[in-house]
């Protein structure tokens, strides 16, 4: 299915249960994926719930905003989308950047919003390291001849060459597999701190961790377990960032027990 929200197509699956009673648990996948990241799950959850899975904007077959978009407003598309399709007392499965998205509802709109869970979630800046390191100093001075003599007009076309060369050699995976329309709206996703609105989360929210996470490192969840009022951590020793999917029958157990007792169809 698809619904142009906020002037962007968003693309969704929307499964319903024939239960009457079954709540409806929302799939938010993580940065540089799609919802089908979830679709080893839906066996072990369509018995008990509804299924919404998303496609972000700028994955899979959504579209790309317009202007560059940060944490608020994909979250608010996703409300839009709630208010279209009816729903509120949600569950939340949500991944990486997901979680971002997770976050800004559970804390905003707390009444759409029954349980969660979030697996290496981001949204947490990263504590002061101090000085930059010699390969952030590097970029940052290359860049900055980079657009000085950008400003030259016979030497755009090859500035724009070695502009993208600085960003295939410092930049991340994520960044770098980007077009430069969605390269400004990671950054406005990634410069956004999500730390202040734990503390207004009123779901009750189960955190999963890779302990090798790299990508969104272990004192994230274990923060996010401090500050959000009802909340608990499980780490899966050895794990990385895609953990659920690592060991995807312990995280189906764990996770169909908190949201429907263990119960099963």
């Amino acid at each position: 299915m698809e619904a142009v929200i906020q002037g962007c197509k968003l693309f969704y699956r929307y499964e319903r249960c024939t239960k009457n009673d079954a709540p409806t648990v929302v799939f938010m996948h993580g940065w540089g994926c799609d919802g089908s990241i979830f679709r080893s799950f839906e066996n072990a959850i369509g018995h008990n719930a509804s299924m919404l899975l998303i496609d972000f904007p700028g994955h899979g077959q959504s579209g790309e905003p317009q202007e560059p978009w940060g944490v608020p407003e994909y979250a608010e598309q996703v409300r839009l989308l709630f208010d279209q399709l009816g729903l509120k007392n949600v569950h939340i499965i949500a991944h990486s950047f997901g979680g971002r998205v997770a976050l800004w509802i559970s804390s905003h709109y707390p009444e759409l919003v029954n349980k969660m869970v979030i697996t290496g979630g981001a949204g947490l800046r990263k504590p002061d390291e101090g000085k930059p390191t010699k390969r952030q100093q590097q970029y940052k001075r290359l860049k900055a001849v980079a657009n000085a003599v950008g400003t030259i007009p016979f030497m755009k076309g090859i500035v724009a060459k070695w502009q993208e060369a600085l960003v295939q050699k410092y930049g991340s995976a994520d960044y770098k597999r980007l077009n430069p329309h969605m390269r400004k709206t990671f950054v406005k996703v990634i410069n956004q701190d999500l730390t202040e609105y734990l503390p207004k989360i009123k779901a009750s929210t189960l955190l999963i961790w890779g302990g090798n996470d790299t990508e969104t490192p272990l004192w994230m969840g274990q923060q996010m377990e401090k500050a959000i009022p009802d909340a608990g951590l499980v780490v899966f020793d050895g794990r990385s960032h895609f953990a659920f999917l690592e060991e995807a029958q312990r995280f189906q157990v764990i996770v169909t027990t908190f949201l429907f007792g263990g119960n099963k169809a």
